[in-house]
């Protein structure tokens, strides 16, 4: 009897502690607060607090007087009160003024207290417009994964305007949706337009720290967006498949996991890839938006592993900021085979788009504000490193496409090789994304004024759709959540006429590229 109710109780006490390991990550989850590994960057510029036993170390009145802002100066003649504004400038003074002060000689402490009031009230107006927008609790795949095991999210996930069909919508004019304000993918913005600038998601902050900002938080719930690490491929070395060895690549990890894969020369554009630099709100200036001063961001940070984990930002190529649309993080993967580089400026090598956003605090295109944070100039030998590392990311492999990437008869499903026919049939999407690499190097604009009632975006550069299930969410602002979002986008957008079935067909293969 004791024998028994031992051992249910030891069943009980087995399943107690298998069932929260076994709860699905879509769920919110109440566990105890992680530590986060170790990171060299986060130590470096973490100031350490030491006992100050010392008479020299006590700070004094004259310490924590103010007599060392600026309002306090004594002028260096007393005839200044003879002169314009008594020898004093009122105005700005950008070195000194953080980004955006409403007034001269705010200081930080009155931007931070500012913008962490505003936060949550940013955050849940950027809530209840997603929530308008679209269906935000996810439909996960059963089988189709992304190359580490996360499950793709499946759609649409576009709500509808109230007596709206997707087949009213794709029997109308252009000219009806926009008047009627029905299409159901309008631009996604950025949470704080006025703030902008690099956003991550929680889950990489969990991990790094540093990259967490005081005024705004990442938007999108986790499953629409791609793994965490990502998988990174190698085209100097494909035999091996995924060496990332489920680590995200950082200063700490690098050499380890890559000293016997790489050459010296991409070795040294790795270290430089994951080394931070000033960026627009990473940085040890009054205009971070960071609580604590900022060493900055790596390219890594962002493009991680490679490759992204759907972090935003603004678009640098567009003044005034109200103009300026979210943009993205894209993957690295297969950088070797493209030939115009960021999504406005048709940059025509990966060596000058790295060493232009180097040099103007990543992704602002403003070479005056980057020279306050900390500008860096970079020579053509380092640029040229981390450009030999950039080429080696490669795409996932693709096993049911033939070397001229079309699928292979006898390795693909029926509903994957009618979606293929679509693809470069009434589809049309063949044009802009020609196989084998599914890009054609070019701009184009989908004149989407016709459809909103915001204005267009102009051209934009094509991105290759290889490996594109492990890319969500998609378009260069993210408005699109999953891969059937993006069909019904250009279904409308093209005029296809695409019956539900094409749909479906056409996104089976897709999920296979």
């Amino acid at each position: 009897m004791r024998k028994d109710a031992a051992l249910v109780s030891s069943l009980f006490l087995a399943a107690a502690l298998i069932i929260p390991a076994t709860r699905s990550w879509t769920q919110p989850q109440e566990t105890a607060a992680r530590k986060a590994p170790y990171d060299a960057v986060q130590d470096a510029q973490t100031p350490r607090e030491v006992a100050r036993p010392r008479p020299e170390q006590q700070k004094d009145q004259h310490d924590n007087s103010d007599l060392f802002t600026a309002t306090k100066a004594e002028p260096a003649s007393t005839a200044f009160k003879n002169q314009p504004d008594e020898g004093k400038i009122l105005g700005f003074d950008f070195y000194r003024d953080p980004l955006d002060a409403k007034k001269p000689m705010t200081t930080f402490q009155e931007v931070y207290q500012k913008d962490v009031a505003e936060k949550p009230r940013v955050m849940a107006t950027q809530r209840r417009l997603l929530e308008m927008r679209y269906n935000l609790k996810p439909n996960l795949s059963p089988d189709v994964k992304m190359s580490r095991g996360k499950p793709i999210a499946v759609g649409p996930t576009a709500l509808l305007a109230q007596g709206t069909t997707w087949e009213k919508l794709a029997a109308m004019s252009p000219e009806q949706i926009r008047s009627g304000n029905l299409f159901p993918y309008p631009p996604l913005p950025h949470p704080k337009q006025v703030n902008g600038g690099q956003v991550f998601p929680q889950i990489q902050i969990d991990m790094f720290p540093r990259l967490q900002r005081f005024d705004v938080d990442f938007d999108l719930p986790d499953a629409f967006l791609p793994e965490f690490p990502p998988a990174i491929f190698l085209q100097n070395r494909p035999e091996l498949g995924d060496v990332s060895r489920g680590e995200v690549v950082s200063i700490n990890n690098f050499y380890r996991l890559f000293k016997d894969l790489l050459t010296p020369v991409q070795l040294d554009g790795l270290r430089m890839l994951v080394t931070p630099f000033p960026q627009e709100e990473f940085n040890p200036t009054d205009d971070r938006k960071s609580s604590q001063a900022s060493l900055g961001v790596a390219c890594l940070d962002c493009h991680v592993n490679g490759h992204t984990t759907a972090q935003f930002h603004l678009s640098p190529d567009i003044r005034p900021q109200e103009r300026r649309f979210r943009l993205d993080t894209v993957s690295l993967r297969g950088l070797f085979n493209q030939q115009i580089h960021s999504s406005k400026r048709s940059l025509r090598s990966v060596e000058d788009f790295t060493e232009f956003e180097q040099r103007t605090a990543y992704f602002n295109g403003d070479e005056i504000h980057a020279a306050k944070k900390g500008m860096n100039i970079l020579s053509r030998v380092q640029v040229s490193h981390m450009a030999q590392m950039q080429n080696m990311f490669d795409v996932p492999p693709a096993p049911k496409l033939d070397p001229a990437g079309y699928l292979a008869p006898m390795k693909a499903t029926p509903a994957e090789i009618s979606g293929q026919k679509i693809f470069f049939g009434k589809g049309r999407c063949g044009s802009c994304h020609p196989a084998p690499f599914y890009l054609d190097h070019q701009m184009h604009d989908l004149q989407m004024e016709h459809f909103t009632r915001e204005p267009g975006d102009g051209p934009i550069k094509t991105f290759t759709l290889r490996g594109i299930k492990e890319s969500p969410p998609y378009m260069h602002d993210g408005r699109c959540l999953t891969l059937e979002d993006t069909v019904k986008f250009f279904n409308l957008v093209l005029g296809l006429k695409l019956s539900a079935e094409e749909e479906t067909n056409l996104v089976a293969f897709l999920r296979v590229l």
